[in-house]
């Protein structure tokens, strides 16, 4: 797999501005100023490392018997390579060096030029095999002037940029959910139970209630099977349409749900008054949200007389003889779903302690564990496992609402490099503050430095450490900025 690691165009051009002294004549100045280098960029395969720069020899002044000898070189602490120099010859020291070229401090392999005819900028490109020493180095220049007989008049060293060939992974953050002190969950469903007209006595072989009492008494085995579980709470409200009275609607809602209880009663023999109920005779949100999707020739006329004043026989009858056909319309496909049963089973789930019985649980019924279990389990997996990123995955499916969840979650996938992943996940927990950051970490992995800048100084503001770490990681080594570098006399290594 390809790795690179690129350092941003310099903001400002590193220039060397050297003043030499004539060996002949101490007191005259010869200048050669204004070699500039630009564009610093470092690239990096499995084996190789390339070092592109370019350089602006605009300025450059040199004396017809000097040499300018520009030597760019990769350092460590313990080790250096040299790469290709470039020699800029006064027209007599080029003579010089032709009829005594054992004297040439210049080697066959690097780059020559006359100083009249070199070129005003040059695409500098060197390329070295990759040694373990450069994981951590620096690019380094030495730019020594020669005179007569090869004396070396000044030479001096600078350095071009510091920075890790391999590049600097950001710190990811993942938050520790709040351990619940109970485990209180909870299970809903709706079921449609029919009733022959007018009638408020359940019969099960009824039309379609085998099926629909079955959602009802399978969601209570559900739980009430779990040796791990009690059910705390069960409660059952009905509901009747609109048609006919509202006083009979009243007694069809109220009786209808009182049936239903018995029935759970006599079938799980819960104790009295541990089945709450509730009921309400008409459904008139069910039936304006019905109308608000359908295509109904007189939609916004019903819809204004379903939200309008009126008491609701009267609202029912404004419909039905103002709009006869949508009314028959919604007689038929709509009004049968507004009587309906709605159920919920609160229960609690016992704590799980050990990793390997929270390990067992995730294998088999992972919507059991809390975040917090979830979290105790990651800490026995490495951060990059496979098994790590899975959990926080399965975290956020069992709590797709939940900030840290998702949070947690959205390391996993940059982990694996699906940002857009990532970033849908960190939409449900963008208020925190942790979200913000891997939302720059993110633009740092993309290489998008200015994108990530503000998200890291908005955590960093936040009060997020890594945050400002990876900023000045990110400033550090790969938007490096550097000033004008003007060397006098007293710099000069002679």
């Amino acid at each position: 797999m390809k790795k690179v690691f690129r350092l941003l165009t310099l903001m400002t051009a590193m220039t060397l501005c050297i003043q030499v002294t004539s060996a002949k004549n101490e007191s005259e100045t010869t200048g050669i100023h204004g070699i500039k280098v630009k564009n610093l960029t470092i690239e990096r395969n499995a084996d190789s490392v390339f070092i592109d720069m370019t350089i602006d020899f605009t300025s450059l002044d040199i004396a017809t018997t000097e040499l300018a000898v520009f030597t760019p070189y990769v350092k460590s602490e313990k080790d250096s390579l040299s790469l290709q120099a470039i020699g800029v010859y006064g027209r007599n020291r080029y003579i010089y060096y032709q009829r005594n070229p054992e004297m040439n401090p210049i080697g066959n392999d690097d780059m020559v030029f006359k100083a009249n005819e070199r070129p005003d900028t040059l695409n500098y490109r060197a390329e070295v095999a990759f040694l373990e020493w450069m994981e951590q180095c620096t690019v380094e220049v030495n730019y020594s002037v020669y005179g007569c007989c090869g004396d070396v008049l000044c030479s001096n060293e600078k350095l071009l940029a510091e920075f890790p060939l391999e590049p600097y992974k950001p710190e990811l953050i993942y938050i520790r959910p709040i351990a619940e002190v109970i485990k209180t969950r909870e299970l809903s469903g709706t079921a449609f139970i029919d009733f022959p007209v007018s009638k408020t006595k359940i019969y099960p072989e009824y039309r379609n209630n085998t099926i629909e009492l079955a959602k009802i008494t399978g969601s209570i085995d559900s739980v009430k099977s779990d040796p791990d579980i009690i059910i705390t709470s069960l409660s059952i409200k009905g509901y009747a349409s609109p048609e006919s009275s509202y006083a009979n609607n009243t007694r069809l809602a109220r009786e209808r749900t009182q049936s239903l209880k018995q029935y759970v009663e006599d079938l799980y023999h819960f104790e009295k008054g541990f089945i709450k109920t509730s009921y309400e005779p008409e459904n008139w949100d069910g039936l304006e949200a019905y109308v608000k999707e359908s295509d109904l020739p007189h939609k916004t006329e019903i819809l204004e007389a379903i939200r309008s004043d009126r008491e609701p026989d009267k609202k029912e009858w404004y419909i039905k003889n103002n709009w006869k056909d949508d009314y028959k319309y919604l007689l038929t496909y709509c009004y049968p779903a507004l009587r309906r049963t709605d159920y919920r089973i609160g229960y609690v789930i016992r704590e799980y302690v050990t990793p390997e019985e929270i390990e067992i649980v995730m294998q088999n019924a992972p919507q059991k564990l809390s975040l917090e279990e979830f979290y105790v389990l990651s800490q026995t997996y490495e951060s990059d496992s496979e098994s790590h990123l899975k959990l926080w995955e399965k975290a956020a499916e069992m709590y797709p609402q939940d900030e840290v969840a998702n949070l947690n979650a959205a390391n996993s996938a940059i982990i694996k490099k699906d940002y857009e992943r990532a970033l849908l996940h960190l939409s449900v927990a963008e208020r925190l503050a942790e979200a913000t950051y891997l939302k720059g970490v993110i633009e740092v992995l993309r290489k998008n430095y200015e994108t990530a800048r503000p998200y890291l100084e908005e955590a960093a503001s936040k009060g997020i450490k890594e945050a400002q770490e990876t900023l000045d990681n990110m400033l550090k080594h790969w938007k490096l900025i550097v000033e004008d570098v003007v060397y006098d006399e007293q710099s000069r290594n002679l």
